[in-house]
């Protein structure tokens, strides 16, 4: 993969989240994009590294990534990848009024096929799963979802039971996963002024060069 070839599928990537921007994040007064730079932007001044960021960044990308109107956008991206426009086609339909069924798993194949780490996959499919973790370790946990939240927790699996919270914390991601969470749910807040769009690009296009060099 060459710089310019990066650049386009973060063009692509990033698309998807403008257009996110037309979209409320569900149960909030916020938009998805919104949302979503307020997630990284609490990964950005917590520290965290690169990959952390850009999945704080695009955790959420599965709610919409394979909606009708981004199919030219994903085969442009497949001139590019090895990714399969059609591939995710049967989770399209699959929709609720809380959200994309399996978005967490949809986002992360999808960024896994552009050529995002394994650690930012990893960091997008584990948001869903985190709060399946919370509320099966902590209860009171429950009560601080939006009424969206504890709605979608249904069609999720529900809470863990006590057998899966403990396989969950033996995860070498473990901390950095609920830490995604928390900032996950912090950011609900309007008018909040953050980091733009733009000033990922460089990141994610230097993360997507970084993941060629080392695949090779």
């Amino acid at each position: 993969m060459n710089p310019d070839s990066a650049a386009k599928i973060v063009d692509t990537v990033f698309q998807v989240l403008i257009d996110g921007s037309k979209q409320d994040y569900i149960g909030e007064k916020i938009s998805q994009l919104e949302h979503s730079l307020q997630a990284a932007a609490s990964a950005q001044k917590a520290s965290a590294d690169e990959e952390t960021i850009l999945a704080a960044l695009l955790h959420d990308i599965g709610q919409f990534a394979t909606s009708a109107d981004q199919k030219q956008m994903l085969c442009d991206a497949s001139a590019l990848t090895d990714l399969d426009p059609t591939a995710l086609d049967g989770d399209i339909e699959r929709q609720i009024s809380v959200g994309v069924t399996s978005h967490e798993r949809i986002g992360a194949e999808y960024l896994d096929r552009l050529g995002f780490s394994s650690k930012v996959s990893a960091l997008v499919e584990s948001h869903v799963p985190v709060k399946r973790y919370l509320t099966g370790k902590y209860p009171e946990y429950y009560e601080t979802l939006s009424a969206a939240s504890k709605l979608s927790l249904k069609y999720q699996g529900g809470p863990y039971t006590r057998e899966q919270v403990q396989s969950f914390e033996n995860d070498p991601l473990f901390e950095l996963k609920v830490q995604l969470r928390q900032w996950d749910d912090a950011a609900k807040v309007v008018h909040l002024k953050v980091p733009d769009l733009e000033s990922y690009r460089s990141m994610a296009i230097r993360h997507l060069l970084q993941q060629q060099q080392v695949s090779c």
